[in-house]
């Protein structure tokens, strides 16, 4: 592949739903530009982007793939990007370094919540759009319908640039509206034939719209079309490519990628009318002093390039893939890494198609390839040049919002997992990896079942280690209700010294369910020396992991040692503990005992339309409704709910909005578990207790 300057190249991420064809159009692509010999299939699970084994064992993209091509004298860096919502997280990096996204929606399905969200983030980077109505050959395609359904969505700023011959099993090319041209295609075959008389009325109307939304982008061309009602072609073509660098205007073309239909005269829009990261500015700080840096996307500006996504592979390591954001970049080009403060070794520069590296002497700005093997680089990280500094802002990913307890299926396998999690955390951003502090559990934490599933999966083949995924435990406390006096008196003879401590402790509930506890100390005259009385305090301390319901840890406890006795040879530290535990065993046990559970602040973000299902969702999740507001267009519900009922809440609020809805939770306070569930779970407890016995 030769090497191609910025105002050549097109950065384009293939996003939208999933199932609506992406890598099926982008295999197309490479099959109809020259750039592979043969189109692969999802479901032989051959084709180029979709390389992990994971991706060919479950027919879908689970990772974002590069895909560069050739045409007419330009570079097109296709990212095919995932389209299921566990994988959202793929979109973000190719988002931050694409000049276009191309939206691709089905002719069937039309407008999704997948082409929404595309949109949404789209519009968050300033990423430039255009939309392509895929899978034109099957049955009840509708060009008009989906068409319709994208300007009802995102605004008349939509305008078709190509028009669909025939559709359905009828579908056979496309019309260019620019060109007024009409061409049959199928695979590497594109050949022009006459404009059908038939679609003269849809053809001019088409071009209307074209002109009315290119006049928008400039008042000389406003004023021209409203004096005449007629643009050139070449005011046309100009103010086109204006109106989409700046968003203004959303190209839709359509084809059929599965038989290439359409594909060829779809890759002219792309290249023409797509922009060029050419002259593009990136602003950034100087990590040295942290004032305000820029970078333009040109060859002659200081070298810098940003990481967007990494890739873990048990041959060849970790590697980088990067765009170039300004300079050029070569094997004997020094790079600093500006997030860790190291230097790093370029080695040999590739690009990749899929999981195939192409070699390159070079890139210049605004080209996107790889680098194997750095040592301190991770995604989101910048590269530039040491002695001309820049830090871009770091990529920001979606919080995780399921977690699964991870655990070793084989003893002693346990720190294989762990940095095998490691390892794939370093490739997906959106995993997390952490320990809860309360229940000691390893967890694994994703954007949904799946996707901790896909991430399981990977451990075993990527690291040849298998994990053991379950729900994770709930972090319950005990506590007392009432106001109770407990003695504990320990006393023990064995031939020499003897063990004798007696205790008098007061147990009451502190009240304010925050303290977890509290020891306090009046003993007067003696009747406890001293010495033994933090012993007291250790052994109180020490039994209070171990509630007396469920052996859940004691919470909200105040301990009053006011009174006990004492043998001036058989007394001892550990005498006096065993007293303390004792007393605290029998007085918790009389005080009215209770389980505390967890419960989390929840905000619930969902269309208006979804606002019964979700309150009454959360009625039967014990959830109380705190409140109800609107933010962007959006309902926002906040409540209170238990963290147990809150595990799979994640895939349930994505089932009942189709996935429009989003939700963030946080730790409040605990609460007494009602009695019919504390019930169970003192009985699923001692259970346990028995088993491991």
């Amino acid at each position: 592949m030769k090497e191609y300057q910025a105002e050549n190249i097109r950065n384009i991420a293939v996003v939208g739903h999933g199932s609506e064809g992406k890598t099926t159009l982008v295999e197309s692509m490479l099959y109809v530009s020259g750039a592979i010999d043969r189109q692969g299939r999802v479901e032989d699970g051959s084709t180029v982007t979709d390389f992990d084994a994971e991706e060919t064992r479950r027919g879908i993209s689970i990772s974002a793939a590069l895909a560069p091509l050739e045409w007419k004298g330009k570079k097109l860096n296709l990212v095919d990007v995932p389209g299921y919502f566990d994988f959202i997280g793929e979109m973000m990096g190719p988002l931050r370094v694409c000049e276009g996204a191309a939206i691709v929606v089905g002719s069937v399905s039309g407008v999704t919540v997948g082409a929404e969200k595309a949109w949404d983030n789209s519009t968050r980077y300033g990423v430039s759009k255009c939309f392509i109505i895929n899978q034109m050959d099957r049955e009840h395609a509708d060009f008009q319908k989906v068409l319709g359904q994208l300007r009802d969505r995102f605004g008349t700023e939509v305008v078709p640039v190509l028009l669909p011959l025939g559709e359905g099993l009828n579908f056979k090319g496309v019309v260019n509206v620019l060109e007024n041209k009409a061409y049959e295609t199928s695979g590497k075959s594109c050949k022009e034939v006459p404009v059908p008389a038939s679609m003269a009325d849809e053809i001019h109307v088409a071009r209307e719209e074209i002109m009315e939304a290119v006049a928008g982008t400039d008042e000389e061309l406003m004023e021209k079309f409203f004096e005449e009602g007629e643009l050139s072609d070449e005011e046309i073509l100009r103010g086109l490519r204006i109106g989409v660098v700046e968003g203004s205007i959303v190209p839709v073309g359509c084809c059929a990628g599965g038989n290439g239909l359409g594909v060829a005269p779809l890759l002219d829009i792309l290249a023409a009318y797509m922009p060029s990261p050419a002259g593009r500015k990136v602003e950034g700080v100087n990590p040295r002093n942290d004032e305000p840096e820029e970078r333009v996307c040109k060859a002659d500006e200081p070298f810098s390039a940003q990481v967007f996504k990494t890739i873990v592979d048990k041959f060849v390591g970790k590697m980088s893939l990067f765009k170039v954001c300004s300079g050029t970049l070569t094997a004997a080009t020094p790079l600093y890494n500006a997030n860790a403060d190291k230097a790093e070794k370029a080695g040999n520069i590739f690009t990749l198609r899929g999981k195939e590296q192409i070699a390159c002497e070079r890139l210049v700005a605004g080209d996107i390839g790889a680098l194997a093997k750095l040592q301190f680089t991770n995604t989101g990280h910048t590269l530039c040049d040491a002695g001309k500094p820049i830090r871009f802002d770091e990529i920001e990913f979606p919080a995780p919002s399921i977690s699964m307890a991870v655990y070793a299926r084989k003893t002693g396998e346990e720190d294989k997992i762990f940095s095998g999690l490691a390892r794939l955390q370093e490739e997906d951003p959106t995993i997390r990896v952490s320990k809860d502090p309360d229940t000691t559990e390893t967890l694994l934490s994703g954007q949904g079942e799946m996707h901790i599933e896909v991430v399981n999966k990977k451990l075993a083949s990527k690291f040849g280690v298998e994990a053991l995924l379950q729900d994770p435990r709930i972090a319950y406390r005990e506590t007392i209700r009432k106001k109770v006096k407990a003695q504990g008196r320990h006393k023990k003879q064995s031939g020499g010294h003897g063990q004798f401590g007696d205790v008098w402790i007061e147990f009451e509930p502190i009240g304010d369910n925050v303290t977890e506890f509290e020891f306090v100390d009046k003993v007067v005259g003696g009747v406890v020396p001293r010495n033994f009385i933090p012993s007291v305090e250790k052994g109180l301390r020490e039994n209070l992991v171990h509630g007396v319901l469920a052996g859940y840890p004691m919470f909200g406890l105040r301990a009053t040692l006011y009174d006990g006795s004492y043998h001036p040879v058989d007394s001892s530290e550990m005498a006096f503990k065993t007293a303390a535990r004792i007393a605290y065993k029998k007085g918790c046990a009389e005080a009215s005992p209770v389980l505390l559970e967890p419960i989390y602040h929840v905000e619930v973000t969902i269309p208006d339309e979804n606002m019964g299902d979700i309150i009454g969702d959360m009625n039967k999740r014990r959830g109380r409704i705190m409140g109800m507001d609107q933010v962007d267009g959006m309902q926002r519900v906040v409540a209170e709910v238990p963290q147990a009922e809150m595990f799979k809440y994640a895939t349930d609020l994505r089932s009942m909005t189709q996935a429009r809805g989003s939700f963030t939770m946080r730790f409040e306070r605990y609460e007494e578990v009602p009695a019919n569930i504390a019930q169970k779970i003192i009985e699923n407890a001692k259970k346990d207790e028995d088993e491991d016995e």
